[in-house]
């Protein structure tokens, strides 16, 4: 019957290629004319423009030695070639453009824009190819990757062809690895195992890779070159495998065992990967490998111990998910049917039934997969029918039947509708019967129809998948051809090279004395600012210890000693405080806040008829987190006391204000009503002017180094509190958190 209907085909073809043949004739001359036509329209155009002839020259930039036997061409269809000198003449026009290409640099590209003579210089020649990798070709190389892994499973032509362009671009050996590793696992899945052989050698070859080595081992195994297969396996050194790859290096071997019917040996390769999975918690090798130590002990005639592994996948593949358990139903079922039980095979297939509608629902199940619903309602059809329950086999059957009608799976439509005939006629229904045979018929036809497609289609993807394969191949003696090419060229300048490292060494070695010399200088700068810091704060103890003698002095003089004795007391718990922050840059807002109170309340001992004062902080504000440098704010206090409210001719106020300026900063104003600093500086001698002027310098070059060395850390600045005759001022001080 088949040869009959390739005849028939055959014969259909050459009646279509007769009828066909003059239509081409003429449609052949009308191309031919319009073609005729095109060039002569080109020639006229071509004559507009004059050509003249451009001299130029390629050369290495740099050195400018002279580059022969480059390819000049003009995108008109001229070509020529350097000289020994590296000089081309050619005939072009402005506009055109020119392509220079030669295998030890990138092709460059020159738009013609006068007569002039044109030079050329290649950068950095062949290295520029290998250590010159732009960013842009990495990016490049790792998107044409990703696109070949996302239609792995989907489109085999265009996998390959994304594979293809991501050797395109400038990779190293560790990317040309990685891109026919996946070459690899593209002919796998599609059954190409030949190719995928070499796609795995050659990724070894470039880089030698545990996953890689696995891969081939396995491909050669699918290719039925056991023996090969086990060889490459034992190649594989089991002390340097990830626990994982140590799962599948047993399995791989035991399935290569198996395939030989070397029962025992698959068995224990089998077991000794079920431990390793076991012991690190693999849970899909678990299930995997308690299946195919199941099958061995099947293949052997076992069927308890089978049964025991069978129940062990069973349990396991529940646990992973909705398709691993449907696939352990299907197996476990086939086996029960292998050995006859057919109710065990029934249950568990209609189970795998309700699996498979819950899997349709977010993916599609192709019809050569065994899990498909209309294989299982066929099985269930057939084991009821093994049973010679013809009842219940014929709803299975038709359903099967159906689906597979619905569905385009002609090969389980053909079995189902034979078997719903050969069923009826047991029955004696003998027009459905003959219904169901007359439907075998044209399935039987619509199959022959869909195999001649599917050979049609097979052969045309064959085709296509070696063109993608043979670009694939050029591209990769190319670039073996190019890295010879790169690695003669690097013994030729190997001395050129010695010299520019010797070079770089040196300027390695002068950056890195200077680096040591600024550190250095930097250190010395600390150093120096710390000491001056410490001379500071030792000049500004001594005035305000000064001035505070001065102020008990004054208690005694008049008399008053009680109230000198609690002024020295509060003064002696002060000046305790003072000398165990006198050594710090820092100290915490809170003290300096303690501090200030202490100071405030001895100035205010001894003029309590001309200010009253207060301290407010802000309750937001963590004192413990906020650091102020020691003794900064007590001088504006001073000064605000002794210049200022001193002279007032009514009592005065003096208010120090924390609050928060920002999340990471604070502002502290020392805000008094006296007589401003016009007023005050006015009033001063020659001798108080001089003190002064000392202790402002003080403050001012302390918080200039201060800033010099923590970044800006205090701004200080000074301004009029009011618009009256006693001006006051105000002091505002803003603090950084560190």
């Amino acid at each position: 019957m088949i040869p009959n209907k390739v005849c028939s085909l055959v014969q259909l073809i050459k009646s279509e290629v007769r009828i066909s043949k003059t239509y081409y004739i003429l449609l052949l001359f009308c191309l031919i004319g319009f073609l005729s036509f095109g060039q002569n329209r080109a020639i006229k155009s071509a004559d507009e423009k004059q050509s003249f002839t451009i001299r130029g020259s390629v050369s290495e930039k740099g050195t400018h030695k002279p580059y022969k036997n480059v390819e000049i061409l003009v995108n008109g269809g001229k070509y020529v070639t350097t000289s020994f000198d590296g000089s081309f003449n050619i005939q072009a026009k402005i506009g055109d453009e020119l392509i220079i290409k030669h295998p030890d640099f990138e092709t460059i590209y020159y738009t013609v824009k006068s007569n002039e003579r044109i030079s050329i210089e290649v950068v950095n020649a062949v290295e520029s190819r290998y250590k010159s990798r732009s960013q842009g070709d990495v990016k490049r190389f790792n998107q044409m990757i990703d696109s070949a892994d996302a239609y792995l499973k989907k489109d085999a032509e265009k996998s390959i062809k994304f594979i293809g362009d991501a050797l395109d671009v400038n990779v190293n050996t560790i990317q040309s690895a990685k891109a026919h590793e996946l070459l690899g696992d593209i002919y796998v899945y599609w059954k190409q195992h030949d190719l995928a052989i070499s796609a795995y050698k050659i990724s070894l070859q470039n880089t030698e890779t545990a996953s890689a080595k696995l891969k081939l081992a396995k491909a050669y195994l699918n290719n039925e070159n056991v023996e090969t297969s086990i060889e490459t396996y034992k190649e594989l050194d089991e002390s340097t495998l990830s626990n994982y790859e140590k799962t599948l290096w047993y399995e791989g071997i035991g399935d290569a065992y198996l395939t030989m019917n070397r029962f025992d040996d698959a068995i224990s390769s089998y077991e000794d990967g079920l431990q390793v999975a076991q012991n690190h918690l693999i849970a899909p090798k678990v299930t995997d490998l308690n299946s195919k130590i199941a099958e061995v002990y099947s293949e052997q005639g076992d069927t308890s111990k089978a049964k025991n592994y069978f129940t062990n996948s069973l349990s396991l593949a529940k646990q992973e998910n909705k398709k691993r358990a449907v696939e352990e139903q299907v197996k476990v079922a086939e086996f029960n049917s292998e050995n006859a039980e057919y109710e065990s095979e029934i249950v568990l297939r209609k189970l795998a039934i309700e699996g498979i509608k819950d899997i349709e629902v977010d993916s599609i199940i192709s019809n050569e997969s065994p899990i498909t619903s209309q294989k299982q309602n066929y099985k269930i059809g057939n084991a009821y029918l093994l049973s010679n329950d013809l009842t219940n086999a014929i709803p299975y059957l038709e359903k099967s039947r159906e689906e597979a009608g619905e569905r385009g799976d002609l090969d389980v439509k053909l079995d189902a509708t034979r078997k719903l005939s050969e069923v009826n006629a047991r029955l004696g229904n003998t027009e459905k019967t003959i219904a169901y045979n007359d439907e075998y018929k044209d399935v039987v036809d619509e199959l022959y129809a869909k195999k001649i497609q599917e050979i049609s289609q097979a052969a045309r993807f064959s085709r296509n998948i070696a063109e993608q394969q043979n670009r694939i191949t050029s591209l990769e003696s190319d670039r073996a051809l190019s890295k010879s090419t790169y690695e003669l060229t690097q013994e030729r300048n190997k001395s050129q090279q010695l010299i520019i490292y010797s070079l770089i060494g040196g300027l390695i070695l002068l950056l890195i004395t200077g680096f040591l010399m600024f550190k250095y200088i930097k250190q010395q700068r600390l150093a120096n600012n710390l000491l001056a810091l410490k001379s500071l704060r030792s000049q500004m103890n001594p005035h305000f210890i000064f001035n505070a003698l001065n102020s008990v002095n004054t208690f005694i003089a008049t008399n008053d000693e009680r109230t000198a004795n609690k002024y020295l007391s509060d003064f002696s718990q002060l000046m305790r405080a003072v000398l165990e922050n006198s050594e710090e840059d820092f100290i915490p807002l809170k003290k300096e806040i303690e501090l200030l109170n202490l100071y405030t309340k001895l100035e205010h001992f001894r003029f309590q008829d001309k200010f009253d004062y207060s301290i407010d902080v802000d309750d937001t504000i963590d004192v413990e987190e906020f650091q102020i440098p020691p003794m900064l704010l007590q001088p504006y206090i001073e000064n605000a006391v002794w210049h200022g409210l001193r002279y007032k001719t009514e009592k005065g106020h003096l208010n120090i204000n924390i609050q928060p300026k920002s999340k990471d900063e604070i502002t502290i104003i020392i805000s008094d009503d006296g007589i401003g600093r016009a007023r005050s500086k006015a009033l001063k001698t020659d001798h108080q002017k001089k003190q002064n002027s000392k202790g402002m310098n003080n403050i001012k070059k302390r918080v200039a180094i201060l800033n010099e060395m923590y970044k800006d850390k205090v701004d200080v600045t000074i301004e009029d509190f009011q618009e009256l005759e006693d001006a006051g001022t105000k002091v505002i001080v803003t603090l950084k958190k560190d």
